[in-house]
């Protein structure tokens, strides 16, 4: 059999079970027209053509975020590789809409700055485990849904919708429209989780650890709910304070 040399950056090269970026104009374009799921497209700052810009009219189609940044932050990215100018991250799972999962919809889990792959994945699985309708994420200061977060989630990713969108206090607006009621995760939050009497169709809001919920993010909540602290420790890592509180939820669910 004759062996043929084939260019990696034609190719999403898997490396140990990880998914890494797609490299170059041709194979970036040709994945895009194939209909193939994205997290996003990077392209370096100022460049131009028609083929490029072909790549960005079919993001802006299929709503692919697209960033554009220096050529020094591409080349990090693959490390060596030849990408033209043109980086695209595949997704792991395809996102779901806003739309396709209000109905019926008892409890969403809403992400502010979640951006550890591990922790999106264990949230995911709690999430799943505790009836949670969807995951809401932000377009930025979110971890995308890569290799590593299927592999946290424990199969979860592939179980429960994940909804990404562009501005996630606008969404939490138009959920309120919609009825829903909105509780933020905060470690000063005035209420305690277990004594907060919840409604439903309800949001639970979850930040980082480290800087918790973003302040414009707060002021969308109709509660700020704390887990009070035995320790010196102020807060918990978001996967075990989302576990906590969505299985406390569950559990007192309204009827």
């Amino acid at each position: 059999m004759q062996n043929v040399s084939i260019p990696v950056s034609l190719f999403v090269i898997i490396v140990f079970g990880t998914m890494l970026p797609l490299a170059g104009i041709h194979p970036v374009r040709e994945a895009l027209r194939a209909g193939k799921a994205m997290d996003r497209v990077h392209v370096v700052r100022g460049a131009a053509g028609p083929r490029l810009q072909e790549i960005i009219d079919l993001c802006r189609e299929r709503r692919i975020p697209v960033r554009f940044e220096p050529r020094a932050n591409l080349d990090r990215m693959v490390k060596g590789l030849s990408h033209q100018g043109v980086i695209a991250y595949p997704a792991a799972e395809k996102y779901a809409s806003l739309e396709d999962v209000l109905a019926g919809a008892e409890l969403l889990v809403a992400l502010d700055g979640i951006e550890d792959p591990h922790n999106l994945g264990a949230v995911i699985r709690s999430a799943h485990a505790a009836g949670v309708t969807a995951v809401v994420i932000p377009e930025r200061r979110a971890a995308p849904l890569t290799e590593s977060v299927a592999r946290a989630s424990a199969g979860a990713l592939s179980l429960i919708p994940v909804v990404r969108v562009g501005n996630l206090n606008r969404t939490l607006e138009l959920l309120k429209e919609k009825g829903f009621w909105i509780y933020g995760l905060d470690e000063r939050g005035p209420e305690v989780y277990s004594e907060v009497q919840y409604a439903k169709p309800a949001v639970i809001v979850l930040g980082a650890e480290g800087h918790g919920l973003h302040e414009q993010v707060k002021k969308h909540c109709d509660f700020l709910v704390r887990i009070p602290m035995a320790g010196k420790i102020a807060s918990l890592n978001v996967s075990v304070a989302a576990g906590i509180v969505l299985f406390d939820w569950l559990r007192r669910k309204p009827a």
